[in-house]
């Protein structure tokens, strides 16, 4: 008879009897690998413009409205770079903010002060300040690249028939104002929907509400109004997007300090 080796019958086994992983995906790769893919199918769009308008509300719910332009580039192995104008009021008009994400070091922003023309440069340590007084910090206006951060999976959750993935953040750049944040994505939009701000005493700070989300270029889902609530000050900030163009054809040039005094 004909000898069958040992090898032969583990491999005859493998085919008959398939091994049953014991691996567990950890909530901390299951948070990562879901923002990976997150930030990979929102790539690709080049750059687009869109208008803003902002919305300012006190606690007694008195109001200042600024209206905005926003241009914004894609650039490969790094951070987005993106210019807000404002239009109105006139006291601040042409006053613009330029922000160069980055991945890996701190972010480069500046901002054009229109009145008396002249560009300041924005300090790492300074970018948990408030945007124009808003809710909006300045280090909320950058893209939120993937290495920036840490994550962990905390759960699933199903809201008005969407289901969502809840996921924990901690910001992993110096000088962060925020000790974690906390979103809630979106399985199909690929896009947070929520987002909750923790200070660095660690206490509830400030609520992102998304909604209206609109789809562009047949892929991309981008919300319409968002509204960030602050639960320390009862304050809110409301900024309504509208009119995106895609594939606008930007340059680095358009994204430079020397843009900044260029744009009207």
């Amino acid at each position: 008879m004909k000898k069958i080796s040992c090898e032969f019958l583990l491999l005859s086994a493998l085919f008959v009897f398939p091994v049953m992983s014991t691996y567990a995906e950890s909530p901390e790769e299951k948070g990562l690998r879901l923002t990976v893919a997150e930030n990979t199918f929102n790539k690709g769009w080049q750059d687009f413009k869109a208008n803003l308008t902002l919305t300012l509300r006190n606690k007694q719910g008195e109001e200042n409205i600024f209206t905005m332009r926003m241009l914004t580039k894609e650039v490969e192995a790094d951070g987005d770079k993106s210019i807000i104008v404002f239009d109105s009021p006139g006291d601040i008009r042409g006053t613009a903010l330029l922000s160069h994400t980055h991945t890996l070091s701190a972010d480069d922003q500046w901002l054009y002060l229109s009145s008396i023309k002249r560009i300041k440069r924005i300090s790492s340590n300074n970018k948990s300040g408030p945007f124009l007084g808003s809710e909006f910090a300045y280090e909320d206006l950058t893209s939120p690249e993937t290495e920036k951060y840490t994550y962990r999976w905390l759960r699933e959750e199903v809201v008005d028939g969407r289901t969502l993935d809840v996921i924990e953040q901690f910001p992993s750049y110096k000088y962060s104002g925020y000790t974690r944040l906390v979103k809630w994505l979106d399985q199909d939009y690929k896009q947070p929907v929520k987002v909750e701000f923790y200070d660095r005493k660690d206490r509830h700070l400030k609520t992102l509400a998304s909604t209206e989300f609109v789809e562009y270029l047949d892929k991309y889902w981008y919300p319409s109004m968002m509204f960030m609530t602050n639960h320390q000050t009862g304050k809110n900030t409301q900024l309504e997007w509208q009119n995106y163009q895609f594939k606008n054809g930007f340059t680095d040039n358009d994204f430079n300090r020397n843009a900044l005094k260029r744009l009207r």
